[in-house]
């Protein structure tokens, strides 16, 4: 039984460019994420799905029932895999993750997902804070410009700021093909 897995966050049709948030390079994100999750499957490797929904509507994102919150086509889980709905970024808060690792006997895991400054982001610090050893596939998560105090940031330096934050504390951080090639 491996002990490692793959969780493949919010890959959510809410993040293409038809969605309500779309994300700078999620059709690369999510190909590659494809690639990763195959070669999960063909490994035996447990896919874990993490699915986001806005429980009471606060925000006009994510809303339950909505094509926005099913997951992506490309990445879409089979049978047997299991899907985690949480509603808040965190993909561990007030959710069965940790129970569905642990009950397979996960050391390790590898994200890959949607938003890298948001819920990749959160998720990367909660199971490194739980023990879990993460590696993060930069190129298979996305995120968008964002802005604070008047200040314009690109989603390339959004981007490269999270895995830099990743790689300096709390998570190894390569690429799709590094990681398949391993």
């Amino acid at each position: 039984m491996s002990k490692h897995a793959v969780v493949v966050i919010d890959l959510q049709n809410e993040y293409l460019p038809t969605g309500k948030l779309p994300l700078t390079g999620i059709e690369a994100a999510v190909a590659n994420a494809a690639k990763v999750i195959a070669d999960a499957r063909a490994n035996g490797v447990p896919v874990i799905h993490v699915r986001h929904e806005f429980a009471n509507n606060e925000v006009p994102a994510f809303v339950p029932g909505t094509d926005g919150v099913k997951i992506q086509d490309a990445v879409a889980p089979e049978a047997g895999e299991p899907v985690v709905l949480k509603n808040y970024p965190n993909a561990f808060r007030e959710t069965n993750l940790k129970l569905l690792l642990d009950e397979r006997g996960i050391e390790s895991i590898t994200m890959v997902g949607a938003m890298s400054h948001m819920c990749v982001d959160a998720a990367v610090r909660g199971a490194a804070d739980m023990g879990y050893a993460v590696t993060v596939l930069h190129d298979a998560c996305a995120t968008l410009d964002l802005e604070f105090g008047g200040v314009q940031v690109p989603a390339a330096q959004v981007h490269a700021a999270m895995m830099a934050a990743f790689a300096f504390g709390y998570a190894s951080v390569t690429s799709t093909e590094q990681y398949l090639a391993r």
